[in-house]
């Protein structure tokens, strides 16, 4: 992998880049759809590419190791030969997952135990065979195992946290490095950044990480219940330090007001729930806000759900989508989503374009504000 730094806004840290990978190019800043089990809910590979636009997926190391498990994955020639996705996919390590099966896991020096969420079997993540679990994946980027602690941990537990997390790196990249990929495509190691919500321990952190010299770095352990404010300042603590000239992977946010901000700090890559998850709900997210297709206020609005959006945006109306979500139609929930999801990758690629104009910084303060409310 290979990531080319193109332009930085000139009153911020935005910049825009290329990620080249075996499998396509992405052009950064980038949201990457969440593809859980190999699959983004409710939305179609045809409709991810030519609507949506989605350059690169995600894929969840810990459900898929689950289910379908791993013969069958190393059978088909990995996610990209068993879901048929032809550009690059990124797996997350499991360790969120794992970490977030409270009573039923054990964490130990040598990795975690824990029961499966379908049948109760039991199971055991380390930093080595994690590793080999993601090359049978075979995403083009893979990430390291990590402890995710809880987001309100006092400095004592963060700070054990954090010398785990580090030794679990180190144990992941001598992996990494004895192994090959298995289906002649290369693959990439991202290191995570962890420390909760305390300086010096996210700065440790960043130099550690930073030492490691590799393709990619990722933040983590944010937008876990801590201010936004206090979020933003990590940010910040952090990519003083990350190299610039490597992409940098904010973890599970967020909000189109979050990815707006963490751009303007120097992130280059998001993953989220949220468009899906509150598409499912009913909530889309546009620039004049968040709607509620349920209310009772869309039942008569005959306009298109967003006129200068992607195609069902345009084809559909308001109070079409609001009926079939009274009536509890699964078409509901396959429009919101790949409204949601288009929405996003075109918050980001006119994020790209006004960071390449110069601008990013008056065009991001006249639209985060209404962003977040609701229409």
């Amino acid at each position: 992998m290979r990531f080319e730094l193109q332009y930085t806004d000139p009153n911020s840290d935005a910049r825009t880049g290329l990620i080249k990978t075996d499998h396509g190019c992405v052009k950064t800043p980038i949201f990457m759809p969440v593809g859980t089990c190999g699959c983004v809910k409710a939305v179609h590979f045809s409709e991810l590419r030519e609507q949506v636009n989605a350059q690169i997926i995600l894929g969840n190391t810990y459900h898929l190791y689950l289910r379908p498990g791993l013969d069958i994955l190393r059978k088909a020639g990995g996610l990209h030969g068993f879901n048929g996705w032809e550009r690059p996919i990124l797996t997350d390590s499991g360790g969120f997952q794992v970490f977030s099966l409270t009573g039923i896991r054990k964490l130990r020096e040598e990795g975690c135990e824990f029961r499966s969420h379908i049948d109760g079997s039991k199971h055991f993540f380390t930093p080595e065979n994690v590793m080999d679990t993601e090359r049978v994946i075979g995403a083009d980027i893979m990430m390291a195992f990590d402890e995710c602690p809880p987001g309100q941990s006092d400095y004592a537990y963060a700070k054990k946290s954090l010398a785990l997390t580090e030794r679990w790196l180190d144990r992941c990249i001598k992996r990494f490095n004895e192994t090959e990929a298995l289906y002649g495509y290369s693959q990439s190691l991202f290191p995570i950044v962890q420390g909760c919500t305390y300086k010096d321990l996210r700065q440790e952190a960043a130099k550690y990480v930073a030492d490691k010299g590799a393709d990619g770095n990722a933040i983590g352990g944010l937008a876990v219940g801590e201010p936004t404010e206090v979020m933003y300042e990590m940010i910040e603590v952090v990519n003083e330090i990350l190299p610039k000239d490597k992409p940098r992977y904010l973890m599970g946010v967020g909000t189109p007001s979050n990815i707006l901000e963490a751009i303007e700090r120097g992130v280059d890559m998001f993953d989220c729930v949220m468009p899906t998850r509150n598409g499912r709900n009913a909530m889309l997210f546009t620039y004049d806000g968040t709607m509620n297709l349920r209310n009772k206020k869309w039942e008569n609005d005959f306009t298109p759900i967003d006129a200068n959006g992607c195609d069902v945006d345009r084809v559909y109306t308001k109070a079409y989508l609001h009926h079939l979500f009274k009536a509890g139609e699964f078409l509901a929930m396959q429009i919101a989503s790949i409204h949601n999801l288009a929405f996003y990758l075109r918050l980001v690629t006119d994020a790209r374009r006004h960071i390449e104009q110069g601008d990013f910084v008056q065009w991001k303060k006249s639209v985060v504000d209404q962003l977040g409310k609701r229409v």
